[in-house]
């Protein structure tokens, strides 16, 4: 199997539709009671012709490795920063092998090459060194119920061996 796997939107592989779904709902919206089909209607906004949301999937040949979306908004306490790099989720079988990484450059790669400058991102405290050791800054602390970092990430500053040819908006 080839190490690095294909990314692809979601809209050119919808037969991982369903794992994105479940991974979505499981990761973050189930523990508070929100239906699968709440987060499949969600999602199904990104099979539309609009450039957001996207979702993209992480792959090799048919089976799943993980996702990562553009949204425009993933944090009520800050409805000023968007659009966000939002909903990472890697398989537990695929995890330590970069393709988180490479899945959260694509999706702010994405947006970069719709000519936005910047793109937000938050998560929990101790995934801060990571989010750093990829090129986002801090720019604030404990936000919310769960204290969240939220990170921003500016136009051309990519991190040493980054993708260079992103996604661009049709």
């Amino acid at each position: 199997m080839n190490m690095n796997p294909a990314i692809s939107d979601l809209r050119q592989r919808p037969e991982f539709f369903d794992a994105v779904a479940d991974r979505i709902w499981r990761a973050w919206w189930e523990p508070h009671g929100v239906a699968l089909e709440y987060i499949s209607g969600r999602l199904k906004e990104n099979l539309a012709g609009s450039p957001m949301p996207r979702a993209f999937v992480a792959h090799f040949d048919g089976i799943f490795a993980g996702t990562a979306s553009i949204i425009a908004s993933d944090l009520d306490e800050r409805p000023q920063y968007t659009p966000w790099v939002a909903a990472v989720w890697i398989e537990p079988q695929f995890r330590s092998r970069q393709i988180g990484r490479q899945l959260v450059e694509h999706a702010a790669g994405y947006a970069f090459g719709a000519g936005i400058p910047h793109v937000y991102l938050t998560a929990r405290p101790a995934r801060r060194s990571y989010y750093e050791g990829l090129g986002w800054t801090p720019i604030e602390d404990g936000v919310g119920d769960l204290q969240l970092t939220v990170f921003v990430r500016e136009q051309g500053a990519g991190t040493p061996g980054s993708p260079q040819n992103m996604p661009r908006l049709p």
